[in-house]
C-alpha cells in the first residue's frame, strides 16, 4: 500500500540543500572542529606566557581538561605545524607563526564575546559559548558582528 503525502502536512521551512552545498558546509565544520584544538592550544600558551611567563604541558593540560598525553600529543602537532617549539624540561614557545594565529584567535574570541554581551547574554554564558563560536565563524559572519558593535547604521530605503 503505498502513502500519499497528507494535504494538511506543512512544508519544510527551508528546502533541502544540494548535495555540494551542504557537503561544503559540513567539510567546512568539520575542518573548523580540527583547527579547533589547534587554535585553544595556540591561545591558551599565549595566554600562559603572557601571564606567568611560561607554558608548561601540564599546566596546558589541567587548564584544557585533558589528560597529559593527550595534551603531549597535540603539542607535537603544533610543533610539526611550525606553530610552537619545545625542549625537554623547558616550557613551550610559539613561532611566529603560532603568535600570529594566537593574535586572530584572541581578536575573534573577544568580538565574539562583545557581541555576545551586547546582546544581553550573561558573561558566564557568554565566555562558555564565545569557545565554540569563534572557532566556527566566517569572516563575513566577523565583519558582521564589528558592525553590529559599532552602531545603528541608516538604511537607504530601496
Amino acid at each position: 500500500m503505498s502513502r500519499k503525502a497528507s494535504p494538511t502536512r506543512k512544508p519544510s521551512l527551508h528546502a533541502l540543500p544540494t548535495e555540494q552545498a551542504q557537503a561544503r558546509r559540513f567539510g567546512k565544520a568539520r575542518t573548523a572542529r580540527s583547527t579547533a584544538i589547534l587554535e585553544d592550544y595556540v591561545e591558551l600558551i599565549a595566554d600562559l606566557i603572557e601571564s606567568t611567563g611560561e607554558a608548561r604541558a601540564t599546566d596546558i593540560a589541567r587548564r584544557l581538561g585533558v589528560s597529559h598525553p593527550t595534551a603531549i600529543n597535540t603539542i607535537a602537532r603544533l610543533k610539526r605545524e611550525d606553530l610552537a617549539t619545545a625542549r625537554p624540561y623547558r616550557g613551550i614557545f610559539l613561532t611566529e607563526k603560532g603568535e600570529a594565529l594566537a593574535r586572530r584567535v584572541r581578536a575573534r574570541h573577544r568580538l565574539v564575546l562583545e557581541v555576545l554581551l551586547a546582546l544581553g547574554v550573561p558573561r558566564e554564558a557568554a565566555e562558555a559559548d564565545a569557545e565554540g563560536i569563534e572557532h566556527h565563524v566566517s569572516e563575513a559572519t566577523l565583519k558582521a558582528f564589528s558592525d553590529f558593535l559599532k552602531g545603528p547604521r541608516i538604511r537607504k530605503a530601496s
